[in-house]
């Protein structure tokens, strides 16, 4: 049977016909790209979910509210760049304004077009690539309704987190019909088998109450910019960068 070819499929080809080491420099380049352009972003909350709600959806609306009250209080917004619910988390940041509203995209053949809502954007050849840089830079991580896109990346961070490759990131996850059957299944099964402990269960904080939300990753920054003082890295990067905001 002939494989019908379409863009994807004929990137795929040509990665394959590839040699190896070309594959590692676009990769390099891939990297390279995030840390240049987003090594100097203030504090951060990257929101994640579905592509595929529209306008009218619940949680779209849901996502916007978050996103501008956030954006007040000067936190820039990042995304997967794409429509849905990433759509509706760059659109909130950018009409209150004054912050970056940040869209880091993934060349797909199908519902990742960027919306027009990005103050930045970047496009990413690999999922991996794009990943880091959408947990790399934010210190908080707001997951919403989503599908297996969303749901690796909120296991990614959970696990980033768990293992301390992270530290003093927020995990907060909205949509408490959606989601409350996940998380009984991690308490019953993962908890319960002691595949994970107690203290890792209570990383996810699930809500929808999105004004404490809000608060919550406000009194976070503040307590990172503490610790960061106590052990005398006034003069670091990334102190500047979340004392850059007064809260």
């Amino acid at each position: 049977m002939k494989i019908k070819e379409n863009a994807l499929t004929k990137k795929y080809i040509k990665d394959i016909k590839s040699a190896d080491v070309w594959s590692v420099f676009k990769i390099i380049a891939d990297f390279v790209k995030g840390f240049d352009e987003l090594g100097d972003l203030g504090p951060t909350v990257t929101i994640f979910g579905s592509a595929r709600p529209n306008s009218d959806d619940f949680y779209y609306k849901e996502t916007v509210k978050l996103s501008s009250m956030l954006a007040k209080k000067g936190f820039n917004i990042m995304s997967g760049g794409g429509p849905g619910i990433m759509e509706a988390a760059n659109k909130g940041a950018k009409e209150v304004g004054g912050v970056e509203s940040i869209g880091l995209n993934i060349d797909l053949d199908f519902e990742q077009l960027i919306n027009p809502y990005t103050t930045t954007n970047l496009n990413f050849d690999y999922f991996f690539s794009r990943k880091v840089m959408l947990v790399k830079y934010s210190m908080a991580y707001v997951i919403f309704p989503g599908g297996y896109g969303t749901l690796d990346e909120l296991f990614e961070a959970l696990t980033l987190v768990q293992t301390k490759k992270v530290i003093g990131v927020k995990i907060f996850v909205v949509g408490v019909e959606f989601y409350k059957p996940l998380l009984d299944f991690i308490e019953l099964k993962l908890v319960a088998n002691k595949m994970i402990t107690i203290e890792d269960f209570h990383l996810i904080k699930l809500s929808d109450d999105l004004e404490c939300i809000c608060d919550e990753i406000e009194v976070s920054l503040k307590t990172q910019i503490k610790v960061l003082e106590d052990v005398g890295l006034e003069d670091s990067a990334y102190y500047k960068s979340l004392s850059s905001l007064k809260v």
